[in-house]
């Protein structure tokens, strides 16, 4: 497969800004997703060198100043409402301020009841997440203990990494929660009783 070259490749030009005059100039920044997991050769992954950042969700000074960004008026009830729904999660904030700034007529409630259902904005993030944890049963009968709880929850290790790699809980120590309602709400719904 293709990523074996390409990775290999990438991990070939950081050892060469490691010793060499001319490549030392070279600055790789590798942005990546881990909700698909390959097995890598351990010598040739550019994921196990460098630097790993990870970042963290906006606070709610951080919403206004995104709102601000999409020319959206940065009322704190809709700050609050948001921050409620999705927490600080940049990528499904942005999806909601695109939305409301293109569909001003919409009713935040309404906006609100249909997120977590296959009428809101998020349904196809939602479902894409769905699929895969449908695709890996041990995974989701974790993720239904996460959502079912309204406590935090302690998982195997590598089922807690695989569901934050995903984004879809937070981690606490050794124990995890939901990252945010919307989650929590949906797959309530969405996750089989036998998962």
């Amino acid at each position: 497969e293709i990523y074996e070259d390409f990775f290999g490749l990438l991990r070939s030009w950081y050892e060469k800004a490691r010793s060499r005059p001319r490549w030392k100039k070279l600055r790789l920044a590798l942005i990546h997703s881990t909700d698909v997991y390959i097995r890598l050769n351990i010598n040739q992954s550019p994921f196990n060198v460098g630097l790993p950042i990870e970042l963290s969700e906006f606070t709610s000074l951080q919403v206004q100043e995104f709102a601000k960004q999409h020319k959206l008026e940065p009322d704190m009830n809709l700050v609050a409402a948001l921050m409620n729904m999705i927490g600080g999660h940049p990528y499904l904030l942005d999806l909601a301020f695109y939305h409301l700034k293109n569909y001003p007529e919409t009713q935040l409630e309404k906006f609100l009841a249909d997120a977590p259902t296959e009428a809101g904005i998020y349904a196809s993030h939602l479902r894409e997440n769905l699929l895969h944890l449908h695709s890996h049963p041990q995974l989701a009968g974790a993720f239904k203990k996460v959502v079912n709880s309204t406590e935090a929850v302690q998982l195997e290790p590598i089922e807690a990494y695989q569901l934050q790699s995903m984004g879809l809980v937070k981690l606490s120590g050794n124990e995890v929660q939901p990252r945010c309602n919307l989650y929590r709400q949906y797959f309530c719904q969405h996750l089989f009783p036998s998962h």
